[in-house]
């Protein structure tokens, strides 16, 4: 299971992710406000996504990372710090969000997973990149508005909430892994058809990477700044 990534590319080059998915006269709005590089995203950090807007369109906008929880698994708790993993998008709970409208790109540039090797470290985080000069990517996301109690202190809130949806590890993630890793979409036909495409034609992207595709790039560090 996922719960650490990091975003350190700049604003400017997600914005240009619309250069390369654009069609006609499509505009992208950006309401995300100041995005610095994220070098530790954690579950219920804010964190850029990329939506279709609400006019039309497609909008950077930030979310808080955890999906709304099964509400069998809430029975006596008095908080939902939500899901950031999506694996079942067959259980009803799931079935709601998968329509264009609540559909997300999550940017990240490195992901990490706790290492499973035999004599591992306890908790030794292992990150994951497309390559040594991280270069940006995108998770499979899923969103939507929810109003919850995520803390106590906080009280209930409405909020924007993201998770994105994991499949089988390749090769690589495996080693480290064996479970799952996330969903990740590298070209931009597959990022307009995760935002764009019937349900029929997106979720076949719930696949993973070819092996050989990501390379370790970090180990035993909470953050990946580089």
């Amino acid at each position: 299971m996922c719960n650490l990534y990091s975003q350190t590319k700049s604003q400017d080059a997600m914005r240009h992710v619309f250069d390369d998915m654009r069609a006609g006269d499509e505009e992208l709005i950006d309401d995300a406000g100041n995005l610095p590089p994220m070098a530790g995203i954690f579950p219920d950090y804010p964190a850029p996504i990329i939506r279709n807007g609400p006019g039309g369109g497609w909008q950077l906008t930030k979310a808080r990372w955890g999906m709304p929880t099964p509400q069998v698994f809430l029975a006596g708790k008095r908080t939902d710090p939500g899901v950031t993993n999506i694996r079942n998008v067959a259980s009803a709970h799931w079935r709601r969000w998968l329509g264009v409208e609540h559909r997300c790109l999550v940017p990240f540039t490195t992901f990490s997973e706790i290492d499973s090797r035999p004599g591992a470290p306890r908790n030794h985080p292992v990150w994951f990149a497309l390559g040594q000069h991280r270069p940006l990517a995108f998770f499979a996301g899923i969103r939507t508005e929810w109003t919850s109690v995520r803390k106590l202190k906080e009280g209930e809130v409405t909020a924007e909430l993201f998770g994105f949806l994991t499949c089988p590890p390749n090769a690589e993630v495996a080693k480290i892994h064996p479970k799952a890793m996330p969903v990740i979409l590298t070209r931009p036909e597959e990022w307009r058809r995760w935002l764009t495409a019937p349900v029929a034609e997106a979720l076949p992207l719930q696949r993973p990477l070819p092996d050989g595709t990501l390379q370790i790039v970090a180990e035993g560090v909470r953050e990946d700044a580089a």
